[in-house]
């Protein structure tokens, strides 16, 4: 037992306490701007960041995975809360989706999560990274108007975002912000490099966030130019706790809405942490895999306490998953202690956090987003071939023009096309040879021929030409679906019309007269 305990101390001070801090401060303007675009209060993205790191990771039995608040739900928080016309009415419908979660994972019904494609999961995670990426660099340049937590890359493009504003971007852009963005870049890139292992006893991410609080400092006791605007550092209220909302439990059956949108929310974070746990249980070079049935029951705690405390929903997060991974973490642990350290900075040092410019943060969320979509990714897939470079690309494209599900989607529509196409030429072997000048045909099924071979099963028999010999071998099948039993019997009169001489091989026949 001491053994036990000594090994997991020394696993969190080596790994999981820098990699704890690591997300933590990639964690912090997350949190903050996912509750700002879903019409929240500042406080409830906080906790449910706290939430996600204290309760979820202690019920779950996933090692690198972090829960938080998602960018992929801030559209259908947003909406909640304008419909239900009431925060508090909001948050009833958070402890309905929680609940929904909990009865899911107690039903064993999270297994979906495995019928999604290694190249879907893929392409859903590059996907991530290229939206991370470009949602980040208007803030490394200083530009502090738009909204970068809206879900969908082309928002970047519309009337209220970048290039609506391209007449005052120059206003907006200062060279302070990109000369912290390129030192912070710069200690991330060498902290990289085989020489610096050594060093890596301590955080980048902290080194990154010291030097950009302490260069910054060096512009503004300089009266230079350089200096950061208010507007471009992180910004938490001293009191943040103090106006916290709790739910109005007298009104849990009052409106229909309230469970209609704590379903609907249910539904998709559960999806979204089904699709996040599967793509960063891919991260994990121990090659550790979650249950999860138990990561459901820990969303659905998760999200219950959200909505008894005041905060927006969670889901287990690619990014800070993706933050974890790349910042060495171990266990559980690290995703806890990164929960702590939000929960300890909030309360007791919100004006140091306020000293962090955005721009550190900025480069931090580039490298994380730039290792989730390198270019050798891509030359890999495309090197697997088509059936899995495009189902990869296509997941990339859709979820870039529309969002995370509609993506996925599409991905699995393109796999399964696949699939099907693969099935039509797998499940029956035909061979052709020639005996006495007589052609003889030779068709050999495999292990399971089903209604999705039908129509190529009917042209090859339809192929035989006349005055020859056909067989139909059916000793290898496990399983022979009744349309082609169905093909095969029918095609008794037309092989004697035809002059085909037909041997069936383990094969029954079944009535067709009653067909018609």
């Amino acid at each position: 037992m001491k053994r036990t305990i000594k090994y997991y101390r020394i696993i969190w001070l080596r790994n999981d306490l820098p990699a704890g801090l690591s997300v933590f401060l990639v964690a912090l303007p997350l949190c903050l701007g996912i509750a700002l675009a879903s019409g929240a209060p500042l406080y409830a993205g906080l906790l449910s960041g706290i939430i996600g790191g204290l309760v979820v990771s202690l019920i779950s039995g996933a090692q690198l995975a972090v829960s938080g608040p998602a960018a992929g739900l801030t559209t259908l928080v947003a909406a909640s809360i304008i419909s239900l016309g009431d925060y508090k009415l909001f948050l009833l419908a958070v402890i309905v989706a929680g609940l929904f979660q909990l009865l899911l994972g107690l039903l064993k019904l999270g297994d979906i999560a495995n019928y999604f494609p290694s190249s879907v999961i893929k392409g859903m995670l590059a996907a991530i990274g290229i939206i991370l990426i470009s949602k980040q660099i208007p803030l490394a340049l200083g530009y502090d108007k738009p909204d970068f937590w809206t879900s969908g890359f082309l928002n970047l493009f519309s009337s209220k975002n970048l290039l609506g504003n391209i007449s005052n971007f120059n206003h907006h852009i200062t060279m302070g912000t990109m000369l912290i963005t390129a030192i912070s870049l710069t200690i991330i890139i060498l902290f990289q490099q085989p020489f610096a292992k050594k060093l890596k006893i301590i955080p980048v991410p902290l080194i990154v966030v010291v030097t950009g609080i302490v260069v910054n400092i060096l512009f503004t006791n300089a009266a230079s130019g350089f200096s950061l605007k208010q507007t471009q550092l992180v910004n938490i209220p001293s009191n943040i706790f103090s106006s916290i909302t709790f739910p109005e439990f007298s009104k849990f059956f009052s409106r229909v809405e309230i469970w209609k949108d704590g379903l609907i929310i249910g539904l998709l974070a559960t999806l979204e942490t089904l699709l996040c746990i599967e793509a960063v249980d891919k991260l994990d070079r121990r090659n550790r895999i979650t249950l999860v049935n138990r990561e459901l029951i820990a969303q659905g705690v998760g999200n219950m306490v959200c909505g008894l405390l005041g905060a927006i929903p969670l889901t287990a997060v690619v990014v800070r998953g993706a933050a974890n991974v790349d910042a060495g973490g171990r266990t559980k642990l690290s995703a806890f202690t990164h929960g702590l350290f939000l929960l300890l900075a909030v309360l007791l040092v919100p004006f140091v956090l306020n000293k962090i410019p955005y721009a550190s943060l900025a480069a931090i969320l580039l490298s994380t987003g730039y290792n989730l979509t390198k270019p050798k990714l891509f030359r890999n897939m495309f090197s697997l071939g088509w059936k899995q470079f495009l189902p990869f690309v296509f997941t990339i494209l859709v979820i870039l023009c529309t969002d995370l599900l509609i993506g996925v989607s599409i991905g699995l529509l393109i796999s399964i096309y696949f699939i099907i196409q693969n099935n039509f030429k797998t499940e029956y072997k035909i061979t052709k040879t020639r005996h006495l000048d007589i052609e003889t045909h030779y068709i050999k099924l495999n292990s399971n021929v089903t209604f999705l071979n039908k129509v190529q099963l009917r042209k090859s028999l339809d192929e035989v030409p006349e005055y020859s010999v056909l067989t139909i071998d059916g000793s290898n099948c496990n399983f022979i679906d009744y349309d082609i039993l169905e093909i095969i019997s029918e095609y008794h009169t037309k092989a004697h019309e035809r002059h085909i001489e037909l041997h069936l091989k383990d094969i029954r026949t079944v009535n067709v007269t009653a067909v018609h």
